[in-house]
This record gives structure tokens, sequence and C-alpha cells, in this order.
């Protein structure tokens, strides 16, 4: 063979060899970044469990099960800069090189760690309580939250009564530095708080709440370990758990109390503006500004007052609107008669609408859900129902909580709007089926973005309608009272913490336009103030899933099932607005081919 000859194969062994080089170098770029990605994701968990041993225990990793974690200001930096070290891994990796889902997970944790970054530069992340929530609430719930199977859960839970001291000094020491940089909440706002942490303070120990786990002995426990256990738990509630509580009683009596605040916009305090920006920012998941969002709580109040008034005109009341709110808030039929009525007609209500869920949902999750009422030491002067999460490995149910004190402010006509935003289709639907899904566990466990899960909540307020729930003319006017609320939070939430109004403007305004009681207004006015930003995310997350709706029904037509449109919306989990955007455009695409 010739040189020539030569040349040629070698020219041709070359071509085949580059082109199978560029053939699989692809391939082998996305399994090395996949592999990468999944091992900073596997980390972040890692680390997620760590500071978070609570969770990790609920989700029967036991490798922290004797301590509760931390909230010092120390934690707060460690936890920043291990995010920040986290952050700096997701920038290198390419997201061109990772499949889809990936990408959605890498955009998502990068969002996540940054706004945990963000957030930890301002004064404000000094502030460990709310007017409706604290670290005491947060201990006195872990009765309920923590698993109870074997000697090893308690034996985890009365080290944890053991760690309360700890816990809580470090609580106070956080909270002493919030004071020294006139960080605090807004003092009217703040009325009666010191009661949610007096009632957990008793002098017969056999009533107290941390003993409840110790009202039924587990058969997987013998007798004498029973009372080993049990007696250790009664000497850790004595000598730790009760001085704890007295001690952060007496300092905020003494301490806070006479200092907190007397303006209720957060824009009053350090860098408060730009606090509650950021808040704005991540609350929404978008770049709208406060006087945007004051401007589409504006607009939405008028459209929602116009809808007001054509059912107020087609129940053929005599009188204004404002007559019949005053009507549906002072007519007796419609009060419960009893904590115990109200339980029953709530569960009964539940019941019907379990039976209506698939003509609207193709798929369902598996955990149930029951219904009870709030705690006591929690109940007063706080909202009129919230959603508590269940977890399959600590065999516990979603829990739907009715407060059932102030008989008189929890009106029967509320309870469709009410159950279907708290229970089914709402939060108890969307969380359980956030658990079952197939992806990453900080998505699969995390509480998600609040835009996502509460504005499916406001949403799935108005899938009572094809349920036939709002059958009377008060049902369907405190329906579109809820929707009001919402609404009203986006004009007052903006207004309190940049624009200057007074706790009454904010009462008054709501007043004026919703048929809420006026506990539940001042409750949810308090609310706001102290947890800025929080509530702007319903209206605007429901609003983009209702825009979302529409934008499918008017391209597929036909074509168009609403239970495939509700599972589209919620088979991915909790995702920023824009994400859930693009997705619902690849679904109508999708179907639009079939």
């Amino acid at each position: 063979m010739n040189s020539v000859s030569n040349f040629r194969l070698i020219s041709i062994l070359l071509k085949k060899i580059l082109a199978t080089f560029f053939i699989f170098y692809p391939f082998c770029v996305v399994a090395q970044t996949t592999e990468t990605f999944k091992t900073l994701l596997n980390d972040h968990w890692e680390w997620t469990l760590k500071t978070n041993p609570v969770l990790a225990t609920t989700l029967g990793d036991h490798r922290y099960d004797t301590t509760l974690g931390e909230q010092s200001i120390a934690s707060m930096d460690r936890n920043a800069n291990s995010a920040a070290l986290f952050l700096r891994r997701a920038n290198a990796i390419d997201p061109l090189a990772l499949t889809n889902a990936d990408r959605i997970n890498w955009e998502i944790l990068r969002r996540e760690l940054q706004d945990l970054i963000d957030g930890n530069a301002f004064p404000e992340r000094l502030m460990l309580f709310t007017n409706r929530y604290g670290w005491h609430s947060f201990l006195s719930g872990l009765p309920q939250q923590l698993p109870f199977y074997n000697k090893a859960d308690y034996d985890s839970y009365v080290a944890r009564l053991n760690d309360v001291p700890r816990f809580n000094a470090e609580g106070i020491a956080t909270t002493r530095a919030a004071l020294a940089a006139n960080v605090t909440q807004f003092c009217p706002s703040m009325l009666g708080f010191e009661k949610t942490i007096s009632a957990n303070i008793v002098s017969d120990i056999s009533k107290s709440v941390f003993m409840q786990p110790f009202d039924k002995k587990t058969i997987a426990i013998s007798d004498t370990e029973w009372s080993q256990l049990k007696k250790a738990a009664q000497t850790a509630v004595t000598e730790k758990v009760m001085p704890a509580y007295k001690s952060f009683l007496n300092f905020y009596v003494q301490m806070y109390k006479p200092t907190c605040r007397t303006t209720a916009g957060v824009s009053s305090m350090p860098q408060g503006l730009a606090y509650y920006n950021y808040r704005a920012h991540t609350q929404t998941t978008t770049n709208l500004t406060p006087a945007q969002i004051h401007q589409i709580g504006l607009n939405e109040v008028a459209r929602i007052r116009g809808e007001m008034e054509v059912v107020v005109k087609a129940s053929n009341f005599k009188g204004s609107r404002k007559d019949f709110v005053n009507h549906m808030k002072t007519d007796p039929k419609y009060v419960a008669s009893s904590a115990d009525m109200l339980l029953e007609k709530t569960s009964a209500l539940m019941k019907h609408v379990d039976g209506e869920l698939p003509k609207l949902f193709g798929r369902l999750p598996r955990l149930p859900y029951t219904v009870k009422a709030m705690e006591d030491d929690v109940a007063p002067g706080n909202t009129t129902a919230y959603y508590e999460p269940g977890q399959a490995e600590a065999g516990r149910p979603g829990v739907y909580r009715v407060n059932t004190t102030e008989l008189s402010q929890r009106p029967l006509y509320e309870l469709p709007s009410l159950s279907l935003h708290e229970a089914v289709p709402g939060h108890h639907l969307q969380i359980a089926l956030q658990q079952e899904l197939d992806m990453p566990q900080f998505r699969r466990q995390g509480a998600g973005f609040t835009a996502f899960v509460e504005g499916w909540g406001l949403y799935a307020e108005s899938l009572g309608t094809s349920m036939g729930l709002y059958d009377t003319p008060e049902k369907d006017y405190s329906r579109l009272s809820y929707e009001m609320w919402r609404a009203c939070r986006l004009v007052v939430d903006t207004g309190i913490h940049t624009m200057g109004w007074t706790r009454e403007q904010a009462i008054a305004y709501m007043t004026d336009n919703t048929a809420l009681t006026h506990a539940n207004i001042e409750a949810e006015v308090d609310r706001y103030i102290s947890w800025p930003g929080q509530a702007l995310a319903y209206k605007i997350g429901e609003l983009k899933i209702r825009a979302l709706r529409n934008d499918a029904e008017k391209r597929l037509g036909t074509k168009f099932d609403i239970r495939r449109f509700h599972d589209a919306v919620l088979e991915n989990g909790p995702v920023p607005l824009a994400i859930l955007e693009t997705q619902i455009n690849q679904w109508i695409t999708s179907e639009d081919t079939k």
C-alpha cells in the first residue's frame, strides 16, 4: 500500500474517530453534569436535615433526634455561608447539560439559596416571632408533629424536652439583639401575645400539653420502660420546660412589650423599605413593585365589588349591599351554637367535597386528612382556620384546624370557602400530592413557594361553584367576600408597609369592602403588620392560575379537560409563577397536538 493510500486510510479512520467523539461527547457531558448536580442535591439535602432536625425525625431520619435545632445569630450566619457555598456549586453547573426536570430543580435550588442569603442581610432576620407564632408554639406543637411508636421515639422526645432551655435561651438572646437593633413588632398587633406563652405554664404537669404523648401507652414499650420514660418526661417538663417558658414570659412582658415599635409599617425600621421589597419579591415570586401590587389590589376590589352588587340584587334582599352584610353578620341563624356543632358541620361538608373531587382531578393523594379544633394556646386572636401538613412517614394525617373560639365571629356561611382553601381541594390536596411526587427531597418536603401554595388555595375556593356549594346568596356573597379579602390584602399590606397606613385605616378599609367579622378583620390586619409581605402571595398566585386556565380554555376549546388542567398545575409541585406559566404553555401545546 502506497503512502497516498495510507494517508487516505488514516484520514478515513480519523474522520470516523472524530465523528464518534462528537456524537458521544454531549452525552458524556450530560451524564457528568447530571451526576454533579445529583451530588449537589444530596449534599444540600443532608445539610437541610442537619439544620432542621425535627423535620429529619418526621421523615424517619433519626440521626439528629436529640436536638431541636438552632436559632442563634451565629447559626443564621453559618446557614447563609453554607447557602453561598451551595450556590457557588450550582452556578458552576451548565443548565443546558441538564434534563428539563433537573433544569427546573436547578433554577428552584438557586432561587431558594439566593433568597436565604439575601434575607440574612437584613436586621429584620432577628424577628423570631409574629403575633400568631413563635418558638414557644413550635415547641408546644411537638407532641402533634413527632412520631410516637417505639421506645426510641419517646427517648428522642425526652431528649428534646431537655434541650428546651438551650433553644429558648438562643431565642431570647437573638430577640435581645433585635431590641438593640430597633427591630421589633408593632405594639397593638401583639396585644395578648403573652397569653400564648402563659397558656403552656401549668402547675399540674399531668395537664401539660408536653405530656400528651403519654396519655396512652404504646404496645411496643414494656410497663417498666413506660414508667421510666414517663417519669423522665415529667422531670424534664418540670425542671426544664416550665422554667424556660417562664423565662420567655418574663422577658417578653418586662423587656420586649414595653419597647415594641409604635408605627405599624415595617418601613419605619432600619432598612425596612428594602426589606419589604425583598419580601414582596420572595412571596410573590415576581418582580412586581409594591406600587404595582397596590394598584392590582385596587382593580380587583372594584371588580369584585361589582359582582357583590349583582349577588345582593339577585337575592331580592330589601336594602343596600351594606344592609345585606349587616344582616349576614347579625342574624343568629348563621352562628353555630357550640364548638362541637361547628366541627360537625365542617366535617360533614368536607365529606361531601371528597365525593366531588374525582370530577375535577385525575390524581388524588393517598394521605388522608382530619378536622380538629385549634389548640387552646393558639386559638385566641388567631385566624378562622389553618392547615397542618401531614407526613406519611410519621403516620400523621393532614389536619384542618378550625378556630372554635368566639363562635359569633365564625359564621356558618363562610365554611365552604374556608374549607375548600384549607383542606381539599386546597392545601391538603396540593401538599399531600407534592409529598408523593418524584422530585428531589428539598422540593417534595419543603414548604414551597407561597404564591403557588396560597394562590392554589384561593383558586380552590372558586371550585365550590361547580360543586354546588354556594347555593344561597349568603354563601355566594361570602365566596366573593373571601376573594375580596385577598384583594384587600394587596391594598392593605402595601399600604401599611410602604404608604404609611395606620392599623385603623387598614381595619376601616377591610370593614368597608368585606363581610368578614370585626374580630377576623382585626386578627388579619395584625397578621399583615407582624408578617409583612406574606399576604401578597394569595391573590397574585390565584390571578396567575386563573389567567393560565382562561388561556388554556381559549386555545384548546373542546379539547380542554379541567381534570387534566388541574393535574398539570399540580404535577410539578410548588414552583415560581414564571416557571408555572412555562409549564402550562408546554402542556397546552401538547394537548393541542393530540
